[in-house]
């Protein structure tokens, strides 16, 4: 499993010219899911970016030392099967990633993982985000 991390002052995925998902400040997580993944891959993402300290503490001053959970800011998932892409002469290859089929579904469970492990509330992410 890939995540590609950005911390962002809002982020939104728009379906058809229409937002399905949003989030004030934050963090935007894009997930690539290998065709090998297994659920201890969804905890192992999960606990890590739910840790990464990306956020300053304005009492210290340091600049990189909160979570995002200890800011209670926003987090939105997007499946990006394209982060399991490889070219091959000047034609992408995405057969590293999972099928879509069970992509959907691996998907639905980190997502879910998310939100048990942080708050329901804070954690965005549905079938409308995935791609």
């Amino acid at each position: 499993m890939r995540a590609v991390v950005q911390r962002v002052l809002s982020a939104s995925v728009e379906v058809e010219g229409r937002i399905v998902s949003e989030i004030g400040a934050g963090i935007l997580v894009l997930v690539g899911i290998h065709d090998s993944d297994v659920e201890a891959d969804a905890d192992y993402i999960c606990r890590k970016v739910l840790n990464m300290r990306l956020f300053p503490n304005e009492q210290s001053g340091k600049a990189w030392d909160h979570s995002v959970m200890q800011r209670k800011f926003g987090v939105l998932l997007v499946s990006q099967f394209t982060l399991y892409g490889i070219l091959k002469g000047n034609k992408p290859d995405f057969h590293a990633a999972m099928s879509p089929d069970q992509a959907k579904t691996f998907y639905a469970l980190l997502v879910e993982k998310f939100r048990e492990s942080y708050a329901a509330d804070l954690v965005k992410g549905n079938a409308k985000t995935w791609f």
